[in-house]
């Protein structure tokens, strides 16, 4: 397969098929990432130079260069390079001044994406009218991060698709399908032993970070400080947790609206950060019954069987890992969270 080279002002450079491995990490709710293997021959030094973009077949998503490494020793004379989608333009942003927002979580991602400090060729895709909700303060937040957290919230995705030819990039935002077995819209995806699509399959579950009810505080301090509760729970069902909440800036707010974003804040938190973790992650050959990007997608839905562990469910594939070794191409697949996270909305 060969790896196209850009460099930061979109332009070609050149071409790569000499490599030994190569990975393609798309990710639904951030940035992606890569990791490439070639031999360190002049050309390969010259074209993977940090702050270059790469691509593959269709262009329809790029990456930069962000990391190298090179190891020469008798039997090996190699170039490793890893970076990360172009959404990590984002990361090299503030969301500036007090944001309030309350309205649909699309609308917002594309609000965040126009930062005060515009990323150069950015253009923006039409709003494709998802109703999901969000409501959130944000006073010069890290962009991507920021981002990731609403994307997580709503379960939309979003990316940049570059255009080489007119050498601009376009943010999007998007929604997987359901395609689980319950359900009649959509074709189903089924991913178990019998379809021949779970091989080498590995499977979590955590509930560390599974919270029920969440104690928000806001301003003020000992008795005077302000607090409102978002969930519940009894017995041992019940599990709590304390969320900081005094970066809320309450200027211009009424005493209802104040609370309001308060418990805004418990209910995203809840959402985000205290779910249970479950996750499969397994290789499937592209095009084995149902075929990789026809028949499913980053974001869908689909329903995951593994009869030996007696385990059905229906999950959001947030991960798809393209493998490219030895001549061939097999995706890993990863349903549900892969690991557990706790999101830190003061970043």
């Amino acid at each position: 397969m060969k790896v196209w080279v850009y460099n930061r002002e979109m332009r070609l450079q050149g071409t790569i098929e000499n490599h030994t491995s190569f990975i393609w990490a798309r990710k639904l709710y951030t940035a992606g990432k890569f990791e490439i293997h070639a031999p360190a021959t002049a050309d390969n030094l010259e074209l993977l130079r940090p702050g270059n973009i790469i691509t593959k077949g269709d262009k329809d998503e790029a990456a930069v260069i962000r990391g190298l490494e090179n190891e020469e020793s008798t039997v090996l004379n190699e170039i490793t390079r890893t970076g990360y989608f172009m959404p990590i333009y984002f990361n090299d942003r503030l969301t500036g001044p007090t944001i309030n927002f309350n309205g649909k979580a699309e609308e917002a991602l594309y609000m965040l994406a126009h930062t005060p400090e515009i990323v150069p060729r950015m253009a923006y895709g039409a709003l494709q009218g998802y109703t999901e909700k969000v409501e959130f303060q944000a006073t010069y937040k890290n962009t991507l991060s920021h981002m990731e957290k609403i994307a997580r919230a709503s379960g939309l995705g979003f990316r940049v698709v570059p255009d080489f030819k007119e050498k601009k990039l376009t943010y999007e935002v998007y929604r997987g399908k359901n395609r689980t077995e319950g359900q009649q819209e959509n074709p189903q995806v089924i991913f178990s032993e019998t379809y021949n699509n779970l091989n080498r399959t590995k499977y979590a579950y955590n509930d560390e970070l599974y919270k029920t009810k969440v104690i928000v505080g806001g301003d003020g301090e000992g008795k005077n400080r302000v607090y409102v509760t978002v969930g519940g729970g009894s017995g041992l069902d019940l599990r709590e947790v304390f969320l900081d909440a005094k970066d809320i800036n309450r200027e211009e707010m009424t005493q209802a609206q104040y609370l309001a974003a308060l418990r805004a804040r418990g209910e995203e938190y809840l959402k985000t950060s205290c779910q249970i973790a479950e996750c499969f992650e397994s290789e499937a050959e592209a095009e084995v019954n149902f075929t990789y990007k026809r028949d499913y997608d980053l974001g869908d839905i689909v329903t995951v069987k593994k009869k030996n562990w007696k385990i059905t469910t229906d999950l959001r594939i947030t991960e798809l890992k393209e493998v490219y070794e030895y001549g061939g191409m097999f995706v890993v697949p990863t349903f549900g969270d892969a690991i557990p996270e706790t999101i830190n909305w003061d970043i």
